[in-house]
């Protein structure tokens, strides 16, 4: 069975110490900053972490998923889909904003799944991969 919480700061070292792209990719300072300030959320499934995400409100004082993260292990089993619509229903704001870079392929088909359109593009962050911004208006 998978639920959804709010992430303590030991989960974010138990997850960098289950999956080493997690930790390579120097994402544990941002999100043990995010789950200080109670933005930071874990995926469990039986009791192991398998996914974590963020939700802020930093982007415009809008609602902002800046991350989320499944296992490799855990991916297209609708794990990220299960964090990206648990944010669409906790999300305070009357718009939702996300983005993945253009060669990420498979966050692009999530975020057209859970309902989300295309709102813009920042060039610059990556080399030759502009971040593709993504929204969807929620209904409060």
């Amino acid at each position: 069975m998978r639920s959804i919480r709010k992430a303590a700061l030991d989960d974010v070292s138990a997850l960098a110490s289950l999956d080493r792209d997690f930790a390579s990719r120097g994402r544990e300072e941002f999100v043990r900053g995010a789950a200080q300030k109670g933005y930071a959320f874990v995926l469990e499934q039986d009791g192991q972490i398998i996914g974590l995400g963020v939700l802020e409100y930093t982007f415009f004082e809008q609602g902002f998923s800046s991350l989320v993260y499944v296992i490799p292990s855990a991916r297209r089993t609708g794990a990220g889909e299960m964090l990206l619509k648990y944010f669409v229903s906790i999300c305070k704001t009357r718009k939702l904003f996300s983005s993945t870079n253009r060669s990420n392929e498979p966050m692009q088909t999530l975020f057209m799944k859970v309902g989300f359109e295309p709102s813009g593009a920042i060039h610059n962050l990556d080399p030759d991969d502009p971040e593709i911004v993504y929204y969807k208006a929620l209904p409060r």
